[in-house]
């Protein structure tokens, strides 16, 4: 076989590989440039179908999120149940508007190796590897993925795809250890807003039954 011939062999097996941009690079990126971000969300949480149920369970849920690294986040959901889930740095708290419940507990026992540490905590790829294993996925529906794998498996938390268009967070896809699946999609994606300070801090409201855990 000639060089061209050898040549054009390699070409051809190089075609046949999975062609993808480095999901990873994408996470790099967003972990350096978005030191705070805004958003909308949808969210999807599927569940296992029981034994005398022929489809899986799906609910629907939509809200509002807000980051600022390191270590605070805002999740309000506001549709079909109002909740809101704060981490003011030290504290993560939880409000139930229906139940007029609010549980809290240290933030650096409640995050470790979550979702929430990824977006939130970690301000590198070097920061994440002591927590998760880290690999770039193939790209998919327009955008750039990257897994995180915990890398102690207690059973809550299996997997996490975070999927990129640029440095922005599009999807945020879990897999926990009970075969449940939660995905989020982002829209409204604002990179770094001007945030007035208190969109962190949190107090129960009044007549509220607080547990502390």
């Amino acid at each position: 076989m000639n060089i061209r011939s050898l040549l054009a062999a390699a070409a051809l097996c190089w075609a046949a590989l999975p062609v993808h941009a480095d999901g990873l690079k994408a996470l790099e990126a967003f972990l350096r440039e978005a030191s705070s971000a805004r958003a909308d969300f949808t969210q999807v949480v599927t569940s296992p179908a029981r034994a005398n149920e022929a489809t899986p369970r799906q609910r629907t849920s939509n809200g509002r999120f807000v980051f600022q690294r390191p270590d605070r986040f805002r999740f309000d959901y506001l549709k079909p149940f109002e909740q809101t889930i704060v981490a003011d740095g030290r504290q993560l708290w939880l409000h139930d508007v229906d139940l007029n419940q609010v549980t809290v507990r240290a933030q650096k026992d409640a995050l470790g190796s979550t979702p929430a540490a990824i977006i939130a905590s970690a301000p590198d790829l070097a920061a994440l590897r002591t927590s998760f294993e880290l690999r770039a996925a193939p790209d998919a529906d327009g955008l750039q993925w990257a897994e995180a794998t915990p890398k102690q498996r207690d059973g809550q938390l299996r997997k996490v795809r975070l999927g990129f268009a640029g440095t922005q967070l599009s999807v945020l896809d879990i897999e926990d250890g009970l075969g449940q699946r939660s995905v989020l999609r982002f829209s409204q994606w604002q990179n770094n807003p001007a945030l007035k300070g208190g969109e962190f801090r949190f107090e129960p409201p009044a007549g509220a039954d607080v547990i502390r855990q």
